[in-house]
């Protein structure tokens, strides 16, 4: 079985795939499984946090995500504007309402309903949750979930060991690996993005694979739009403010100011432009593609909807490259180049994916932002005309060059460094597709390498550089 383009790119909301995302989709299945277990009233339900959830889980919206899950909140529906306040009605309130029921109301004091186990980690992974649920003095169910990146949530089984419960659908192109990607392409002659279609109409028509992809890219484009159009600073006490809107407004004008100029003085259009505000800069296009990637990650910062690719932490890249591609490649605007691009990004993803980590508690930055970069990579550089090879070849430079990259979020908030992360992630990516289209693809690392040196470069870090906000900038930043 090949992980799904669906799995990878899923609607939700910021500021994390891992500590937003996840928490609300396991407390909505526990919700389900409780109410399943017994008809007796509940009377009780406590919440505890592990590992990096513990250390970080304030800072990234954990607490709201876990109790609108519990009230049957989905990430890829729950009003955004909602999610603050309503947690804050259910904190001052004293109870909250099982899967949302108003007849299910169920006791809850924060003090002592929801812990945070900042310094004890589960066995299987950083990002760990237990529930358990009470009717009357007995308990009625208890369970442990994993988050494990992405929004993926696995769930313990009785010993508290992971179930690895995932649907069996045959497609007719499995692939596991890069190599594997790269077999069937050559065996076939078919493209990246054809070989993931194929893959996916196995799962659903084509008509409908088409438009969960086209409603994906319009939902990144609405966060752009939504990032954009805001000013202020951010939530959470860092004060970090928000610079998409003055960026945004800085390009506009430029290039208005300019054609006006050049239009009432009958210039070309690089006469009379003063060098600070020079249009024609050959590297203007990245200005735009930084913008975006700012524009989304500050929209994410902010919990608004976003869309996780692979991570909410890295969710800026794909949609900047993209954006690039649409605006700057020949024929890249066209409805079958975006779904191109979506299906090749999708299916670079699920190889780190089904052979790596994409968790930045697991691996650190590394397995986030430069899992997209290396997403965007490949994908750019099929849309650019190039072959299956010179697209692994690109996804293995994008990686490459976020080796050792550790998740050191300041004040636990997916701010500092995270949100220039993704804008540089977003040039890098481009930067790999570039190069890799003046090679012939063959390389001496390649994209599996590289993907298992990250792996054990995750291994060797240490667990304060892995999303605890206990090592590196986080550490080192003077809060005043």
């Amino acid at each position: 079985m090949t992980t799904s383009v669906f799995d990878l790119f899923t609607i939700g909301i910021g500021p994390s795939s891992s500590h937003t995302v996840g928490p609300m989709k396991a407390a909505a299945m526990f919700a389900r499984e409780l109410t399943a277990a017994t008809s007796e009233p509940i009377t009780r339900i406590r919440i505890e946090l592990f590992g990096s959830l513990g250390a970080t889980g304030r800072g990234h919206g954990s607490e709201p995500a876990v109790l609108l899950g519990l009230e049957g909140a989905d990430p890829a529906t729950v009003e955004t504007d909602r999610i603050q306040p309503r947690a804050n009605e259910i904190t001052d309130g004293g109870s909250l309402r099982l899967l949302g029921d108003p007849g299910r109301e169920v006791p809850f004091h924060r003090e002592v309903d929801l812990i945070l186990h900042r310094n004890t980690r589960l066995e299987f992974h950083s990002n760990a949750l237990r529930f358990t649920g009470w009717a009357g003095e007995q308990v009625a169910a208890e369970r442990t979930f994993y988050s494990v990146g992405g929004g993926f949530v696995v769930a313990a089984d009785d010993d508290g060991h992971a179930e690895m419960t995932h649907e069996r659908i045959e497609v007719p192109y499995p692939f596991r690996s890069g190599a594997d990607l790269l077999e069937v392409c050559e065996s076939t002659g078919m493209r990246i993005c054809e070989v993931m279609f194929a893959n996916e109409c196995a799962r659903r028509p084509a008509a409908q694979v088409r438009a969960r992809l086209l409603e994906i890219w319009r939902t990144m484009q609405a966060c752009v739009d939504a990032g954009v159009a805001t000013v202020g600073t951010l939530p959470g006490g860092l004060k970090v403010r928000r610079r998409a809107a003055a960026l945004y407004d800085r390009l506009v004008w430029d290039a208005e100011a300019e054609a006006a100029r050049a239009e009432a003085a009958g210039l070309a259009r690089s006469e009379g432009m003063p060098a600070d505000r020079h249009v024609d800069d050959p590297l203007i296009a990245m200005d735009w593609v930084q913008l975006w990637a700012l524009a989304v990650n500050e929209e994410n910062a902010a919990g608004g909807r976003v869309v996780t690719a692979p991570t909410n932490g890295a969710a800026g890249i794909i949609p900047a490259v993209l954006q690039y591609a649409v605006r700057f490649v020949p024929n890249g605007s066209s409805e079958d180049a975006i779904c191109n691009f979506l299906l090749t990004a999708g299916a670079i993803a699920a190889v780190y994916h089904q052979t790596a980590s994409i968790s930045g508690a697991e691996v650190g930055c590394q397995g986030e932002v430069g899992t997209a970069c290396s997403m965007a990579a490949a994908a750019l550089t099929e849309a650019m005309g190039g072959s299956a090879r010179q697209a692994c070849c690109a996804a293995e430079i994008g990686m490459e060059h976020h080796l050792g990259l550790t998740c050191d979020p300041v004040g636990g908030l997916v701010q500092i460094p995270c949100i220039e992360r993704n804008a540089i992630g977003a040039t890098k990516a481009i930067a790999s597709a570039r190069l890799a289209l003046h090679g012939d693809g063959d390389q001496i690392v390649s994209l599996d390498q590289v993907i298992r040196t990250m792996m054990q470069t995750g291994a060797d870090m240490k667990a304060k550089y892995k999303e605890t906000a206990l090592g590196g900038l986080a550490v080192n930043i003077v809060e005043c």
